[in-house]
């Protein structure tokens, strides 16, 4: 009732005290200040001892009404369930950071059907990094800061400024009372009173013919360190999104090669690739006699490196330290420094890595120099014999647009050629070009010899040609490991762990205080508490009976509409 808008001005209480603006109940003895209040009966509002808060101002500006919007317990639900729906909109087909070699562009039409074309045009297919999803998570971040600070600052001040000696009417509307006739000196009695309840625990404060007596007030900050532990959660989770903090990826390593793992300085070696599969008799017995091979276990021996030096140099060779190793296998990662390497998937489709092949004389088969070209990372120069050779274009899967003009259809390795202009004796000034496929089926495929004869007006001179199975170098399977870096894991389980203390705080212990006084042998007590009722009135109809004040808990009940 008493946490309604609030208008009035600064009020000077009978006490003496000048309450600030939008104060209900004075701070310093408790009588209510607005006269409606004063002629009232009902139990009073006890949750900011009557302290105003922002969200409650009237005519409030432009700041006022973004500040009560965040401050709505109401639009905090809101949000929540939004944020709940946005979730369950993310579960309903699989997300794209889930896939592994997969163009999802025609995955979610090829296998949900006109359902998943929508679901992927919609951008549900990135759920939990969209900027509609962050900016939910964001805004509630947002109320829990402005709803903490809205209460949390009133609360402080209630608490902090407590008085002993509270007004009549303050005491007589608490929803636990007693009044009675004592006999004795009135401050006597208050020292007797004190020592059963610091007894029962609670911190005593008396004030010639006035007791306050309090304990667990602790309790009260269990919602607020709830938030400040979801801020704690949210943040972090937010912070996922930033680079180099949260890193999930499925990438592919060929057996004996080193490769980076991106936005690291680390770089990871697939020493060698083994996988062993069910026998018929092994097999589990679902899947006998279905003609399928199952891998009962595959391993990858791998070498984690650290860059070291000329890490960015694309000129350089980086300078590797390795600084850890293990065999990765399902549920037994690699893990160093936060980075972990967990067994994925793997290809046993051999891969081309390297070939070494001769310069020949066309007409005489004379070999004239060789060298090694890499698939992946070719130089730009090479020598073979007296020649020369500039690597001018390559194409890592050639193919042809519709002019006729050579270009690479993806960037995968699956038809890789290289364009080269060679120089030497016997040769034009400006050279001959010419093009190379490592693959026997590629050159065939794409007819090299007459692409050749057409850039060199016929039979070119020289070719390129692999002499032997011997200087070819095959990765025979490539293992698939997902690299995890998560370094905001901790600062997640710091604030579920505040949450957590938060709860405690506030199921376990109970904000309880008694405030008496005794005017012409007249004891006035009043109670309050933020939960258990029942076990308040029972600690002070235990402490009135050892003052030899026979009174029953059910007397003490002044009703509950506002508690």
């Amino acid at each position: 009732m008493l946490q309604k808008v609030i208008a009035f001005k600064n009020t000077k209480c009978e006490c003496g005290h000048q309450n600030p603006v939008g104060t209900v109940l004075c701070e310093s003895c408790g009588k209510p200040l607005d006269e409606e209040e004063q002629n009232s009966k009902e139990v009073l509002e006890m949750r900011y001892d009557g302290m105003a808060r922002r969200s409650q101002r009237a005519n409030p500006n432009i700041i006022d009404r973004i500040w009560n919007f965040f401050a709505s317990v109401k639009i905090a639900v809101y949000m929540i369930i939004l944020t709940l729906l946005g979730s369950m909109l993310g579960t309903i087909f699989p997300q794209e950071n889930t896939f592994l070699n997969i163009d999802p562009s025609t995955y979610y039409k090829e296998t949900y059907g006109t359902w998943g074309l929508i679901y992927y045009k919609l951008g549900l297919t990135h759920t939990y990094e969209s900027w509609w999803f962050i900016l939910l998570l964001v805004m509630i971040g947002a109320s829990l800061v402005i709803c903490s600070l809205d209460r949390v600052l009133p609360l402080y001040r209630a608490l902090s400024k407590q008085q002993i000696l509270k007004h009549m009417q303050f005491l007589t509307r608490q929803r636990v009372v007693y009044q009675g006739k004592i006999e004795g000196d009135a401050e006597e009695w208050v020292k007797q009173a004190a020592v059963p309840m610091k007894k029962k625990g609670y911190r005593v404060h008396t004030d010639g013919n006035a007791l306050l007596a309090e304990k667990y007030r602790f309790s009260r900050w269990g919602p607020y360190v709830i938030h400040i532990g979801l801020i704690i959660f949210l943040l972090a989770v937010l912070a996922r999104g930033l680079p180099g903090l949260k890193m999930d990826q499925h990438i592919a390593f060929p057996e004996g090669e080193i490769k980076h793992i991106p936005n690291t300085s680390y770089y990871l070696k697939n020493e060698k690739f083994t996988v062993e599969f069910y026998s018929e008799e092994d097999m589990p017995e679902e899947f006998r006699n279905q003609g399928k091979v199952l891998p009962k276990l595959f391993n990858t021996k791998a070498t984690l490196y650290h860059c070291t030096a000329d890490c960015d140099d694309p000129t350089k060779e980086p300078k590797l330290e390795a600084v850890a190793r293990h065999d990765i296998q399902v549920n037994d990662p690699l893990d160093y420094k936060g980075l972990k390497a967990y067994q994925f998937d793997y290809d046993l489709t051999p891969v081309l890595r390297s070939v070494s092949p001769s310069l020949v004389d066309a007409k005489t088969g004379k070999e004239l120099g060789k060298f090694k070209l890499d698939i992946k990372n070719p130089q730009r120069n090479y020598t073979a014999g007296d020649y020369s050779l500039e690597l001018k274009e390559k194409y890592n899967d050639f193919g042809l647009d519709e002019n006729g003009r050579p270009v690479t259809k993806t960037p995968n390795p699956n038809a890789p050629a290289f364009l080269f202009l060679i120089k030497g004796p016997n040769l034009p000034a400006s050279g001959m070009q010419y093009i190379y496929f490592p693959k026997q089926i590629d050159k065939e495929r794409f007819q090299q010899d007459a692409i050749n004869e057409k850039m060199n007006g016929g039979t070119p001179p020289l070719m390129l040609d692999v002499k032997g199975m011997e200087n070819v170098d095959f990765s025979m399977s490539t293992t698939y490991l997902n690299i995890r870096v998560d370094k905001v894991m901790p600062f997640i389980w710091v604030g579920a762990a505040i949450v957590m203390i938060g709860l405690v705080l506030g199921f376990y212990w109970q904000h309880r205080r008694i405030w008496l006084r005794i005017d012409d042998g007249v004891l006035t007590l009043g109670a309050h508490t933020n939960k258990n009722w029942f076990g308040i009135r029972r600690e002070i109809s235990a402490i009135l009976k050892k003052m030899n004040l026979d009174v029953d808990e059910k007397s003490l009940d002044n009703g509950g509409k506002h508690a």
